[in-house]
């Protein structure tokens, strides 16, 4: 397995399918978030020098995760995702290492993300890695939102 960041527009064709597939895997209407225009207009807000997306690759995309500012010191980590067929190889866990790792060097102290209960897998990740529940920092129509935040260490 390779890990990547994304750094030139032959990638971004990857990326757009798997944020796409993650999107439509998760089976609940994403328009609050504007992710058509997301997919369109990548990097967007995940381009250096305030955010970042790594790709999992093994012969295929296996995975992926982004980040972008949300406010100053503040970073926020969406789309992570791992297609179904490579689940269960700590796929998602090095995904989030990696942005954990990245997140100081584009001037991140916090990082911030939502989920859902239902993500019972994401949730575990989640706070296995340190991120702890927090009140809402943004909007988010469904029911159950939870929204998470880890400090990071200043000797990253």
């Amino acid at each position: 397995m390779r890990y990547i960041e994304v750094t030139d527009n032959e990638q971004l064709s990857e990326v757009r399918e798997i944020f796409a597939e993650y999107t439509a895997s998760l089976g609940i209407n994403l328009d609050f978030q504007g992710v058509e225009a997301e997919l369109a207009a990548l990097p967007g807000k995940y381009a250096p020098p305030e955010g970042a997306i790594f790709l999992a690759i093994d012969q295929e995309t296996a995975g992926c995760v982004a980040l972008r500012k949300l406010e100053e010191g503040v970073g926020e980590i969406k789309r992570l995702y791992v297609r179904p067929h490579f689940k269960g190889r700590g796929l998602g866990r090095q995904l989030m290492s990696l942005i954990i790792r990245k997140a100081p060097e584009l001037g991140y102290t916090k990082l911030r993300l939502d989920t859902l209960p239902s993500m019972k897998e994401a949730v575990s990740l989640y706070t296995s890695l340190g991120f702890n529940r927090i009140a809402p920092y943004c909007y988010n129509p469904i029911e159950g939102a939870m929204y998470m935040e880890l400090t990071l260490p200043s000797h990253m």
